[in-house]
């Protein structure tokens, strides 16, 4: 078999790694884990891309406190589409600073609102805490609440890996019971589905390659969902009727086979698919821009594929 076609400057990133003698996520208490992937933002990303607003707010919603922070370009709005963005990390790493270089950036390239949702994690919050804060986030914001300062006309679902997921998730649940708002769009990057090991990438690239098996496993234990529950093993069920899925793999990456498996279920299923692949790259790409300056492009790719699905679906991000 071929060797896979790895780019200069991930390579130089993995051999970094190997060198440094730092621990895995996995190898540490949850605590360190999670301010070791804040302290990597400050090394690995990009800075934060100057906005109008940045703004801190508190879901008030089913008992729950769920933090979030809102990102806009512009000032002030009257109306508009909204992106809601679900972070990767397991489920239980990462915030909303881990993924802030990426939302500024988000915001600041489509024109639109992006709402980061900081989600409760496990282990100490183990599933369904995260699809139940992700989903109580999008009701919230589709009632156009005044913390947001505009009247929102209908929300996008977004995010990378386990956010990923909670983006597919919510999508599926707001389509079968609606939300205030509908939900236009669905767009994932590098997503884990919940569906298991058995393909292909993930014996090619689940050592040695960032996301390690080891870090899958001791994710799916901290998570602690049953691997027939809809909202986590997105294979079961229907992809949602009707909105358009936007799905990034990595090309090294071990999850890359759920996105192409699940981009397949979804154009089996009518629904509208955008598939890219950036090549010879690995998992969790978009907070590595720093570290891997060529990912700037494939995020820029991205952006460009969600800026034309929202031109099919007749909303001009720059309107």
């Amino acid at each position: 078999m071929s060797q896979p076609q790895i780019r200069p400057d991930v390579a130089a990133f993995l051999d970094f790694g190997r060198q440094s003698g730092q621990p895995p996520l996995n190898a540490l208490p949850i605590e360190e884990a999670r301010a070791m992937l804040v302290r990597m933002r400050v090394l690995a990303d990009a800075d934060p891309t100057p906005l109008a607003i940045v703004r801190d707010l508190f879901i008030e919603t089913n008992g729950q406190t769920i933090p979030a922070r809102l990102y806009d370009r512009r000032p002030t709005r009257g109306e508009s589409p909204i992106i809601l963005f679900y972070h990767g990390g397991g489920f239980m790493v990462g915030d909303l600073e881990t993924h802030e270089p990426f939302c500024t950036y988000l915001a600041d390239g489509i024109d639109l609102p992006v709402l980061a949702i900081d989600y409760r994690l496990a282990p100490e919050h183990p599933f369904p805490a995260a699809p139940d804060d992700a989903e109580a986030a999008a009701r919230w914001a589709a009632k156009s609440p005044a913390e947001l300062g505009f009247r929102v006309t209908s929300m996008i679902t977004c995010g990378d890996s386990a956010g990923g997921n909670l983006a597919v998730v919510v999508a599926r649940q707001l389509t079968g019971r609606p939300a205030a708002v509908p939900v236009i769009a669905q767009w994932v990057i590098y997503p884990f589905f919940g569906c298991g090991k058995d393909y292909p990438s993930f014996a090619l690239f689940g050592e040695g390659y960032m996301l390690t098996e080891d870090a899958m496993d001791w994710f799916d234990q901290g998570y602690a969902a049953p691997p027939d529950e809809p909202r986590h093993n997105i294979r079961i069920g229907r992809a949602a009727p009707g909105v358009p899925l936007l799905i990034q793999v990595a090309g090294l990456d071990p999850l890359r086979d759920h996105g192409r498996a699940y981009a397949e279920k979804a154009r089996e299923e009518s629904v509208p698919v955008r598939l890219i692949e950036a090549d010879g790259l690995i998992h969790g790409f978009i907070c590595l821009r720093r570290a891997i300056p060529s990912a700037a492009a494939d995020i820029d790719a991205f952006i460009v594929e969600a800026k034309a699905m929202l031109a099919d679906i007749g909303i001009l991000a720059t309107a």
